[in-house]
């Protein structure tokens, strides 16, 4: 039994399972933020199910249909402003987190997209998608959201190009995030 809760502890599902026995001991005590903290990781809980599988899935189409040097041509390190372009308007049709994006800027990563295109992609991704600027439209109006936009888009833009310029001698990788997690530790 020892053994059996030592190689646990080693593992990455330890916190997961502090993390249930903390629950499940607030609840028996009537612990009231436990109650907040349950509630809020069953929101995050229920979106990550409901987004991630969604996600991964147009994830491996993409990876499958679109061909690496076509993703070279158009967002790649010679494309350009179009390439630029081209980063905002993807980044702006897709819906989700900010943690959805990452997985995607890998994608583009692997395929060729440029060091400054990537990082201009999670910016646009974190402040401009659609779904977000039609609640931010309505709850803050049309000309907040565009003065908004005018002052974050060129601040992503410049930031795509300090990263690129600041990282082109640097050997700069996106990695791909360990399956087992005992790679970071």
């Amino acid at each position: 039994m020892k053994k059996f809760i030592l190689k646990i502890a080693e593992t990455e599902y330890i916190l997961a399972i502090i993390f249930g026995v903390f629950i499940l001991l607030s609840r028996i005590f009537n612990f009231a933020p436990a109650k907040v903290i349950r509630e809020n990781f069953w929101l995050f809980f229920v979106e990550m199910i409901t987004f991630l599988p969604f996600m991964f899935i147009l994830i491996g189409l993409f990876d499958v249909w679109f061909p690496k040097y076509k993703v070279e041509k158009y967002i790649g390190k010679s494309s350009g402003i179009k390439g630029t372009i081209w980063c905002i308007l993807l980044a702006m049709l897709q819906a989700g987190p900010l943690y959805g994006a990452f997985p995607v800027a890998y994608l583009l990563w692997k395929k060729g997209c440029s060091i400054k295109n990537i990082f201009i992609y999670l910016g646009a991704f974190s402040t401009l998608k659609i779904p977000m600027l039609t609640f931010e439209i309505g709850f803050l109006g049309l000309k907040f959201s565009l003065l908004r936009t005018a002052v974050t888009l060129p601040v992503f833009i410049l930031i795509g190009y300090l990263m690129e310029f600041y990282l082109k001698d640097k050997n700069f990788v996106v990695n791909q995030p360990a399956l087992t997690g005992k790679e970071n530790l």
